[in-house]
């Protein structure tokens, strides 16, 4: 395997440095969160017990607002609502799906948090596995669904339910709630952590030896390609693939799975909800658009004799000069 490539971020943020303490302790918890797993370390002097406590009720929490997997959750709520009604959400998936929305606008609706019904129809959703829709059911999917056909008052808060829209955050949520721990942590003072959940990463401060929180971008299946190993400070690392799970993603605007060879994109951005979404889109939009937005990324598209990696400008501004 050759050595890996190393990304840099692009500044440092002089109040990590300022509450650094070199003689503090790494501290490691985990668990178990949104059908998978979540892991944390920290710097600090709280106890593990009490902020796996902390961490453990706010993921229940959020689990209960935006899980498309448990029927009493307020997302399922707004789901099975009759049509026409207006529903006032809570904080936390108010603002996810405040992001979503825009997101969703900004991409043409490549990223989609009204895709539920074509997740069910395809046999991604909670009701399992099936096979292939028929064009016809893709067809009433689309119509049912769609970003457009939601109304959002910001202020209030409030979404409308048109009748038989589906919200799936599945490509957003896990994102959100590594970003919502790391500021968890941040509330009981521990400012220099790494939060992992599912995948996705978001690295705060220092690691007390005074290095970063290394991440490595996921393995390629090119095996020549050397790693990309992120200094992750106040950055977060997302990737969406096809090629360890198997194809699950959906091009919301045509129903069908994605047309061109991404088989994985890796996102580097301010945050993991971003960075969530951004792979999210990034596996779903034709490469060469992909490679035009303003973040680090990393695609590995197939090609008709094996893979080929591409990088962003602004990912190859990140690699050490030895590794451009």
């Amino acid at each position: 395997m050759p050595p890996p490539r190393i990304a840099l971020p692009p500044a440092i943020d002089p109040a990590a440095l300022a509450s650094h303490d070199p003689a503090a302790r790494i501290e490691l918890i985990e668990g178990e969160t949104m059908g998978t797993t979540w892991r944390v370390r920290y710097a600090g002097r709280v106890a593990p017990g009490a902020a796996a406590a902390a961490i453990t009720a706010r993921l229940a929490a959020l689990v209960d607002q935006m899980s498309h997997w448990e029927p009493g959750s307020a997302l399922s709520r707004f789901n099975d609502a009759p049509a026409d009604s207006w529903h006032e959400l809570p904080a936390d998936l108010a603002r996810v799906v405040d992001l979503a929305l825009a997101l969703a606008e900004r991409s043409g609706g490549a990223f989609d948090p009204a895709i539920g019904a074509l997740v069910d129809v395809w046999g991604f959703g909670p009701a399992g596995a099936r096979i292939p829709p028929r064009p016809r059911e893709i067809a009433d999917a689309l119509a049912r669904g769609g970003w457009r056909r939601l109304e959002w008052d910001a202020p209030r808060r409030r979404l409308r339910q048109p009748g038989g829209v589906r919200l799936d955050l599945s490509g957003i949520a896990k994102g959100y709630a590594v970003d919502a721990v790391a500021d968890l942590l941040g509330e009981l003072g521990l400012r220099h952590c790494l939060v992992e959940i599912g995948g996705e990463l978001v690295g705060r401060g220092w690691r007390p030896d005074g290095d970063p929180w290394w991440v490595d971008l996921q393995a390629s299946p090119v095996a020549c390609v050397p790693p990309i190993r992120v200094a992750a400070h106040q950055l977060a690392v997302a990737t969406s693939g096809t090629y360890v799970r198997g194809a699950h993603n959906i091009d919301p605007r045509t129903g069908l799975p994605p047309a061109h060879a991404t088989v994985s994109a890796s996102v580097i951005a301010p945050t993991a909800t971003l960075a969530d979404a951004l792979a999210t889109i990034a596996l779903v939009a034709a490469p060469a658009e992909v490679m035009t937005l303003d973040y680090p990324i990393r695609l590995i598209v197939r090609t008709s004799d094996g893979y080929q990696e591409l990088l962003s400008r602004r990912l190859n501004e990140m690699l050490t000069p030895e590794d451009c």
